[in-house]
């Protein structure tokens, strides 16, 4: 496997295509535009590949022998947001609804342009990148960072700047312990006031009202005894 001088991505993009030539050119051209590039002939090897490599993006073809495109697309699902192009000769339109039904994130129709390839490769690994920038979840609980707007069960949670600030800070890392004090620099970035360090408990006891089921006993927000307080790991 040759890459050209751009630097690789240090996940590779998983080809799932049985017609050898076609898999090569693919390969050639993503590699030419700096991506390290893996290669699958059949459903059996794609979904084995996907699996212990944890490829950054898989173009997959749906007629693949042992196991079919829809069938990989839809294991693949099971245990990996990984995106997905589909790729194949059909072209009618529910073929295309039921990719993208099953998880796909875009439909290429051969005869393609392999630069159109790499350039919706490009295009899946940023909208990739977008959502997971700025959206953060837990189970039922949604932080959209761009719309500034928190959903709980699908239903708005409206929280004070204070409180926006600490469950940002905290969801952005599950499973981290944060000092009262890490926490004060979250809420008062620039040194806006000088404020002891309790009132960060203050602030949490008013978000667990607004997101905990049970707020005396709360399952999101932990407390880090003698520390301060860390949210919940996946």
């Amino acid at each position: 496997m040759s890459l050209s001088s751009k630097k690789a991505l240090s996940s590779p993009v998983l080809i799932a295509e049985d017609d050898k030539k076609t898999a090569s050119l693919v390969s050639l051209y993503l590699e030419k535009d700096g991506f390290e590039t893996i290669i699958a002939h059949d459903g059996k090897q794609a979904l084995d590949l996907a699996r212990e490599k944890r490829p950054v993006c898989v173009i997959l073809d749906i007629m693949l022998p042992l196991v079919d495109g829809w069938d990989v697309c839809r294991e693949i699902r099971s245990f990996s947001d990984v995106p997905i192009i589909m790729l194949t000769a059909r072209r009618e339109e529910m073929d295309r609804i039921s990719g993208l039904t099953m998880g796909a994130d875009d439909y290429v129709v051969k005869p393609f342009s392999p630069r159109e390839l790499v350039a919706r490769v490009r295009a899946v690994l940023r909208r990739g990148r977008t959502r997971q920038e700025t959206v953060l979840t837990y189970g039922d609980l949604t932080m959209d960072l761009e719309k500034r707007m928190v959903s709980l069960k699908g239903k708005p949670v409206f929280l004070t700047p204070h409180e926006y600030r600490l469950l940002e800070a905290l969801l952005s890392a599950p499973g981290k312990s944060f000092t009262r004090e890490e926490l004060l620099e979250h809420l008062y970035p620039k040194g806006e006031a000088v404020v002891i360090d309790r009132v960060v408990d203050v602030h949490i006891g008013k978000l667990r009202q607004k997101i905990e089921t049970d707020p005396a006993s709360p399952k999101l927000i932990l407390t880090v005894r003698g520390m301060g307080y860390r949210f919940a790991e996946a």
